[in-house]
């Protein structure tokens, strides 16, 4: 039989009152022997076995964003840059042939 939650003591301190109990391994704690941890209160053994197994974050290029920053720009510009010269030949056609608003 378990006892409620107002009558458990701390598993690391007798004399202190539990005030959750972690998910992970089912020991009551008081406020000092529990962190949160992706929005759940763990102990400090459960919250050491969760960080250790976490997967590592991924390597980030040298550049990083202002790597992709420069080429964004260089597409842009080489969009950009193919759009006007096929504006102007395509005007400089126009002219050749003789066509003209009048």
């Amino acid at each position: 039989m378990t006892l409620p939650a107002l009558h458990q003591r701390c598993w690391n301190h007798e004399g202190r009152e539990a005030v959750c109990r972690c998910p992970q391994c089912g020991r009551s704690f008081c406020r000092e022997c529990v962190a949160e941890h992706e929005m759940r209160f763990l102990c400090a053994a459960c919250l050491k076995a969760a960080v250790a197994a976490r997967p590592a974050a991924p390597k980030r290029s040298r550049f990083g964003h202002a790597g992709l920053a420069l080429a964004g720009v260089l597409l842009a510009w080489a969009i950009l840059f193919s759009a006007g010269e096929t504006i102007m030949t395509f005007t400089g056609r126009l002219e050749q042939t003789g066509w003209q608003n009048r």
